[in-house]
C-alpha cells in the first residue's frame, strides 16, 4: 500500500499544475443531482431517474457515464478511463484496440461483459443472450451519448444476468438544425489512427443520424495490428404527440492479429513481445433494431421495440501451449497447420413495455411491466485444418473425415418472459418498489464434437421456467440525497462453451445445472454544501449457486458444478468540489474524486471433493478467480472555460486467475496469481469558438508493466500484458 499512499501524494501535490474535466450542479431532485454545472454543461457522470420512459430505476444502483462531458480517450475506449468514476469495476486491457470491452462487477468474471445484459439503445447486442453472452462488439465511443448501468438489480426488467444491464445509448442527432457535421481524427502512437465522421439533423418531423469509423494501429505488442471499420444510421419520425417510431442499423468489421500469451518470465523481461505471429481474429458484426413509442396520455406510455444481430467470430492460429514455439517444421519445410474456428450467430428479439403512473395513498405511483420473446441460433465450427501461411485465412486446407471441421454444432435458444415492477410511493419520502419476472426457456443442441463414428453427440433440448423475484426502497432525506435498498434474484443458464469440451479427452458433467442466486444492495448516495460534494456509499451482498468449473480427475478435464460462492463488500465514490464555494471562482471548477470497492467474494460450499477421491479437499474459503479485492480510482479535475483536464490514478490489487488459488504460475502460464498494479493516465480537452475541438492525452503515464488476466484460449494462451505508454492527438469539428 505504501505505492497506493505514494501516488495519492503525487495527485494531491499537483493540484495547481493538474488539470481535469468535472462538472459541477445545482439541484432540487437527488435524481437529477449531476444533471449540470455552473457552466450548463452536462456532467460526466449523473444518476438514473425514478422512471424513465417506460422503466422504473427507484431503488437501484447505477450510473449514467455522459460521454460528451468526458475527457477519457474516447479514440480507444479506454474502459479504465470511461469508467473511472464508477466503483468497483474490474476492468480486462488485453486489447489496445477498444473493440471488446471487458467489465465485471462483485466478483463475476470479466470476460468480455458477458455477466451484464449488453444493449446498444435497449436492444440485445452480445452474441447469444443466454447461450453464448460475450460482447464482441463494442460501439465506438465517439457515437454513444451516454452509457447507462444498472447493478444486479437489473435482473428483473431486463433479464436473469447478475451483472445487470449495460446499454450504450447512441446519438440520435446533433442539434435542431437540418444539417449538422462533425469530424474528429485522431493520431496515436505505433500508428494508431482513429477517423470519426457523422451527420445528422432534424428537418420538421424527421430526425437522423449516421456516421462513418475507421481505427487502426500496428500495436503496442508485437504482432498486435488491428483494423476496424463501423458504419451506422439511424432515422426517426414524430407522427404525433403520441406516435413515435425510430430504426437503426449498425454495421462492424473488425480484424486483429493476436499476438499470443506470455510466460511470466517473458511478461517481466519484455512484455511487449509476442509468442504468436500467426494469429489473427475477425468479428464481423451487424445489428438492427426498430422501436415504436405510444403516448396514449400523460399518464401511460408504451413502447415496442424488435432487434437483432447477424455476425461471426472467426480465427485462425497455432493454438498449441505457450512453451511450444510456432517454428519451421523440417518435416514439411513450413509452419505447421493453423486450427481454424468459425461461429455464426442469428438472433431476433422484441419487447413490448408499459407504464401507467396512478395515485396511492395520495401519492403518485407508477405500474411497469412488458412481454420478451428472443430467438437464437448459432452454428459453432471448430477445430479445422487450416493453412500454413502466416495472414487472416480462414480457409480449410485438408479435410478430415470428409469434414471440414473436427466439430461442427449447431446450438438454439427460444425464450419467452413477462415481468412487472411496481413503485409504491407510502409517503413524501418513502418508497417501495416489488417486481416478478417470469423467464421460459428452451435450448437446443445437435451436431458433432469429433468426426469419428464416436463423435456425434445426441440431440438434446432442455426446458425450464424461472420465476425471478425483487424488492427495492428508497427513502428521500433530502431533497438532494436519499437511502436505497434492493434485493433481486438471478440466473444464469449453462452456456454453449460450458456444454463443448475444450479437447476431446475432457469430460462435461451430463447433469450440469444453471446457475442461480440472488444480489443485495443498500446504500446512501446524493450531494451536500450546495452540491460541492457528491458521495455515493452502499454495501452489497451477491450470492452465486451451482458455479461451473473444472477438476483435475486422473489427469482428465472434468467440468461440473462446483459450488457456491458469496461476494460482499462497500463500493463507494466521493467527490468534492474545491472552489464551488468560493463566488470569485464561479467560472472555474477543481475538484478531487475518489472511487474506492472492496470485494470479498469467496467459495462458501464445494460439492465434489468424491471426485478427486480426497475427503479432506475443499475450496471453501478461497478466493473466486480473477475478483480484486480493493480496486481505487481517484484524480483531479479542473475546468475552466473551455479548458477541462484529467489527471486519474487506477490501482487494483493482486487476483487469483484459477479457484485453487494458485500463487506460482505454472509451465504454460494460463494459472498463477497476478500482481497489484498501479496506473496513471493524463487527458485534456479544449474546445473554442463552439465549433473546434483540441483532445490529448498519455495513457499509462509511468509506462507501468501490468497484466489484468490470463487465458487458456484466445487471444492467448499464456499472460496477458496491458499497453505500456502511449500518446493521442485528436482535433475535432462540428459545423
Amino acid at each position: 500500500m505504501s505505492k497506493v499512499l505514494s501516488y495519492l501524494f503525487f495527485i494531491i501535490s499537483t493540484i495547481p499544475f493538474s488539470i481535469f474535466s468535472q462538472d459541477t450542479s445545482r439541484v432540487k431532485t437527488v435524481q437529477d443531482i449531476y444533471v449540470r454545472d455552473i457552466l450548463g454543461r452536462s456532467v460526466d457522470v449523473t444518476r438514473l431517474p425514478s422512471i424513465q420512459g417506460t422503466d422504473i430505476f427507484s431503488g437501484k444502483k447505477n450510473e449514467v457515464i455522459n460521454l460528451g462531458a468526458s475527457t477519457a480517450d474516447l479514440s480507444t475506449n479506454n474502459s479504465r478511463q470511461l469508467f473511472g468514476k464508477v466503483p468497483g469495476l474490474s476492468i480486462w486491457e488485453n486489447d489496445g484496440s477498444g473493440i471488446q470491452t471487458g467489465i465485471a462487477t462483485r466478483g463475476l468474471s470479466p470476460n468480455r461483459s458477458w455477466e451484464f445484459n449488453v444493449r446498444q439503445d435497449g436492444g440485445d447486442i452480445s452474441s447469444e443472450v443466454f447461450g453464448y453472452p460475450e460482447a464482441y462488439y463494442t460501439p465506438p465511443t465517439e457515437a454513444i451519448e451516454k452509457i447507462e448501468i444498472v447493478r444486479g438489480a437489473g435482473a428483473l426488467q431486463y433479464g436473469p444476468q447478475f451483472g445487470g444491464l449495460l446499454n450504450y445509448v447512441t446519438k440520435k442527432n446533433l442539434g435542431s438544425k437540418p444539417i449538422t457535421v462533425e469530424s474528429s481524427q485522431t493520431m496515436g502512437s505505433y500508428g494508431m489512427f482513429n477517423s470519426f465522421n457523422a451527420i445528422g439533423g432534424k428537418i420538421n418531423k424527421f430526425s437522423y443520424y449516421a456516421y462513418m469509423h475507421h481505427r487502426g494501429a500496428q500495436g503496442w505488442r508485437e504482432n498486435s495490428q488491428y483494423r476496424t471499420q463501423t458504419g451506422s444510421i439511424s432515422m426517426s419520425y414524430d407522427f404525433s404527440k403520441k406516435w413515435q417510431l425510430s430504426a437503426a442499423y449498425t454495421h462492424m468489421n473488425y480484424v486483429s492479429q493476436q499476438a499470443g500469451g506470455l510466460t511470466d518470465e517473458q511478461f517481466a523481461t519484455y512484455p511487449s513481445r509476442s509468442s504468436r505471429a500467426r494469429n489473427w481474429f475477425s468479428t464481423p458484426w451487424n445489428t438492427a433494431n426498430i422501436s415504436l413509442n405510444f403516448t396514449p396520455s400523460a399518464t401511460t406510455r408504451f413502447t415496442f421495440k424488435t432487434f437483432g444481430i447477424v455476425a461471426q467470430r472467426n480465427s485462425v492460429g497455432f493454438m498449441k501451449s505457450i512453451n511450444i514455439a510456432d517454428t519451421i517444421n523440417t518435416d514439411i519445410a513450413a509452419y505447421n497447420p493453423r486450427q481454424v474456428d468459425c461461429d455464426a450467430y442469428q438472433n431476433v428479439g422484441a419487447e413490448l413495455r408499459g407504464i401507467h403512473e396512478y395515485k396511492f395513498l395520495g401519492q403518485k405511483s407508477a405500474l411497469s411491466g412488458g412481454l420478451r420473446f428472443y430467438n437464437g441460433n448459432t452454428n459453432r465450427q471448430q477445430k479445422g485444418i487450416g493453412t500454413t501461411g502466416a495472414d487472416f485465412d480462414l480457409s480449410i486446407a485438408t479435410q478430415q473425415d470428409g469434414q471440414d471441421y473436427k466439430a461442427n454444432l449447431t446450438f438454439g435458444t427460444q425464450n419467452f418472459a413477462a415481468f412487472a415492477e411496481n413503485i409504491l410511493r407510502l409517503t413524501e419520502k418513502l418508497s417501495v418498489t416489488p417486481g416478478i419476472r417470469y423467464e421460459w426457456l428452451r435450448s437446443s443442441t445437435r451436431g458433432y464434437i469429433n468426426t469419428s463414428s464416436t463423435g456425434k453427440i445426441q440431440e438434446q433440448q432442455r426446458d425450464r421456467a424461472i420465476v425471478l423475484v425483487g424488492i427495492g426502497a428508497e427513502y428521500t432525506l433530502t431533497p438532494t440525497a436519499n437511502f436505497y435498498a434492493n434485493y433481486s434474484q438471478g440466473y444464469r443458464p449453462v452456456t454453449y462453451s460450458e456444454l463443448t469440451p475444450a479437447a476431446t479427452t475432457d469430460v462435461i458433467d451430463p447433469n450440469l445445472k444453471d446457475a442461480k442466486g440472488y444480489n443485495t444492495d443498500f446504500g446512501f448516495r446524493g450531494s451536500l454544501l450546495n452540491s460541492a460534494l457528491k458521495f455515493d456509499i452502499g454495501l452489497f451482498r451477491l450470492f452465486y449457486d451451482n458455479r461451473i468449473g473444472t477438476i483435475s480427475i486422473n489427469n482428465i478435464a472434468y467440468r461440473t458444478n462446483i459450488g457456491a460462492s458469496l461476494s460482499q463488500g462497500i463500493e463507494s465514490y466521493l467527490e468534492i468540489d474545491l472552489l464551488k464555494l468560493l463566488p470569485k471562482f464561479s467560472a472555474c471548477a477543481l475538484s478531487v474524486f475518489g472511487n474506492y470497492a472492496y470485494v470479498d467474494a469467496r467459495y462458501t460450499r464445494w460439492d465434489n471433493p468424491a471426485l478427486v477421491n480426497d475427503p479432506t479437499a475443499t475450496l471453501v474459503g478461497k478466493q473466486v478467480e480473477n475478483a480484486p479485492k480493493h480496486i481505487l480510482r481517484t484524480g483531479l479535475n479542473f475546468k475552466y472555460r473551455g479548458f477541462s483536464s484529467t489527471l486519474q490514478y487506477n490501482y487494483v490489487s493482486a487476483v487469483f486467475t484459477d479457484a485453487a488459488n494458485t500463487i506460482a504460475p505454472n509451465a504454460t502460464s494460463t494459472i498463477g496469481q497476478l500482481p497489484e498494479y498501479h496506473v496513471l493516465d493524463w487527458n485534456m480537452t479544449y474546445q473554442w469558438a463552439g465549433i473546434y475541438q483540441l483532445r490529448a492525452g498519455v495513457n499509462n503515464l509511468t509506462n507501468e508493466i501490468y497484466a489484468t488476466r490470463r487465458s487458456g484460449g484466445y487471444p492467448g494462451p499464456g499472460i496477458l500484458p496491458g499497453n505500456g505508454r502511449t500518446f493521442y492527438l485528436t482535433i475535432g469539428v462540428k459545423l
